[in-house]
């Protein structure tokens, strides 16, 4: 737990880096947010009714089968609609799918689907056009889906709406898998038409369809008469770019924004004590942490890897930069997973004795430098600098490198850094908040994680339908790279929606998107 002994020195320092911190206060609590300025505001009312929301960073790509960004997912729960939906309580329910099947061994799923259902393009949702999105996620050689897809072993048309799924072996996650974007339906004669550029000419069955994309200003939908589930009550939601955070609650305030995915923890006062507003305030299923690239020096080096990740004081860096809304993590599973563990969870005060030992055997007695790319949001800016007032008290000397949150992503991929900040929005199985971040090869394993015995483990946990056995193989895998430090986690992020009053038939739900298809406006 937090040491009070070490709390004065280390808050007196944390709370003088942040005096020299440009820009705005608070601590984001989404993922990294991108570099530069705000969008416009809104054009001027033209009799249309229009939700206008304030994202955090702008929307890198409008095709599920590639997509790795919260932000897009922001979106496509107003453009896209999946097999299955999680619910208000947390529990996954049909959606495209009306009903389902599972054999008892847990190895075939016969999905019958919604009848009467038609993409934006006019062509119909049917058996035919599922099959064609199990195979594009599973054999296209961009795909990001292909982790998801691993266990799948064949997809067959039954009838024109009954889908049978084959399974290479049981897969627990699956339905999770498939209320995410593994789920998601794109229109297969879109994808055929526009190829690499259907990213720039998405189509869904959603309750909006796509008007226009302008890169790092905003995304324009526009209302589908014929949704499935009934006509919006709004005829466009636009998705306006807000990269500070401040500016973003003073154009809520202001009503230029209806409303806002991320508020700020410094502006909470303001939404809160603003009787127009209203201020949802959830602990999320994500989380925020570092990359260290274990493939290159200096995090190549197991000792370096756990005195970064020894130095950073969880409890201190929750109190200063999130005020209470946010949680001190250790582990990539958060209140209410199926693998969360208290102990295992709980943040372990920097020990200065201990982080000296590990730079010893690390090769660096006397410290090291590294580098650390972040993105540009004054809450993230902040962030860093806080981390790097940790690691110099004990020597370790971190240089920071700003980003915009696309070429942050580009990065990852690449390989190319030292340590990246990027965490992740969390989901409903533990299967998706772990395997692709830590599985050898797995898509968003930034880090080079290359442990055989921890890709063991987490591939039994996903075949294993036992919950409490499923339990002890992620407790069992958490330990082994806690024990490597692959990845170092800082805090469990919460939800904290902002909204003008006059936005009617919200409903929260514990993934944090905003869905649009009830939303009316007064």
């Amino acid at each position: 737990m937090f040491s009070k002994k070490a709390s004065k020195t280390l808050m007196s320092a944390v709370l003088g880096t942040m005096l020299l911190v440009t820009g705005c206060g608070g601590g984001g609590t989404a993922a990294p947010s991108t570099d530069g300025g705000n969008a416009a505001a809104p054009a001027p009312s033209t009799g249309k009714k229009v939700i206008n929301i304030g994202l955090k960073a702008d929307p890198p790509s409008m095709d599920p089968n590639i997509s790795t960004s919260l932000y897009d997912r922001q979106v496509y729960a107003s453009l896209y609609d999946k097999l299955f939906e999680i619910d208000p309580s947390g529990k996954i329910v049909p959606m495209l799918a009306e009903s389902y099947e599972v054999t008892p061994d847990g190895k075939t799923y016969t999905l019958k689907l919604k009848q009467g259902v038609k993409f934006h393009d006019g062509t119909e949702f049917d058996a035919e056009a599922v099959k064609f999105n199990f195979e594009r996620n599973m054999n296209d050689e961009k795909s990001k889906r292909k982790g998801d897809m691993k266990f799948v072993d064949s997809v067959t048309v039954v009838d024109k709406n009954t889908v049978k799924v084959q399974m290479k072996a049981p897969f627990a996650p699956f339905l999770s898998i498939l209320a995410d974007r593994g789920g998601t339906m794109v229109s297969p004669a879109a994808v055929k038409q526009y190829g690499d550029q259907y990213l720039n000419h998405p189509v869904g069955t959603g309750p909006f369809a796509f008007v226009e994309q302008v890169k790092g200003d905003h995304v324009t939908l526009k209302k589908n008469e014929n949704y499935w589930g009934g006509a919006p009550k709004v005829d466009e939601v636009t998705y306006k770019v807000f990269t500070n955070g401040t500016a973003k609650v003073q154009n809520l305030r202001s009503g230029m924004l209806d409303i806002i995915d991320d508020t700020p923890v410094k502006e909470i006062p303001a939404v809160k004590g603003d009787s127009n507003l209203t201020l949802t305030a959830e602990s999320g299923w994500g989380y925020q942490g570092l990359y260290l690239n274990n493939s290159r020096a200096p995090f190549d080096n197991k000792y370096l890897r756990q005195a970064v990740d020894a130095a950073i004081d969880r409890e201190a860096l929750v109190k200063v930069l999130f005020n209470g809304y946010a949680a001190p993590a250790r582990t990539a599973f958060a209140k209410g997973s199926l693998a969360y563990d208290e102990a295992l969870n709980a943040p372990i005060a920097p020990d200065a004795a201990k982080i000296k030992d590990l730079l010893a055997k690390g090769g660096q007695p006397n410290g090291f430098s590294f580098k650390l790319y972040i993105t540009s949001s004054p809450e993230n800016e902040q962030l860093g600098a806080v981390l790097q007032n940790m690691w110099k008290q004990h020597g370790i000397n971190a240089t920071l490198e700003k980003l915009e949150y696309g070429q942050l992503l580009e990065t990852g991929e690449k390989g190319e850094f030292d340590a990246l900040q990027l965490g992740w929005s969390g989901r409903q199985d533990p299967d998706q908040n772990f395997h692709d971040f830590v599985v050898k090869g797995a898509s968003n394993n930034d880090g080079r994680i290359d442990l055989p015995k921890l890709d063991e483990l987490v591939m039994k946990a996903r075949s294993e339908v036992d919950e409490t056995k499923r339990k002890a193989l992620y407790e069992e895998a958490t330990k082994l790279l806690q024990d490597e430090a692959g990845y170092s986690y800082m805090y469990h992020q919460f939800v904290l929606i902002g909204m003008n009053k006059k936005v009617t038939g919200f409903t929260y739900v514990p993934d944090g998107l905003i869905r649009t298809a009830a939303l009316d406006k007064q």
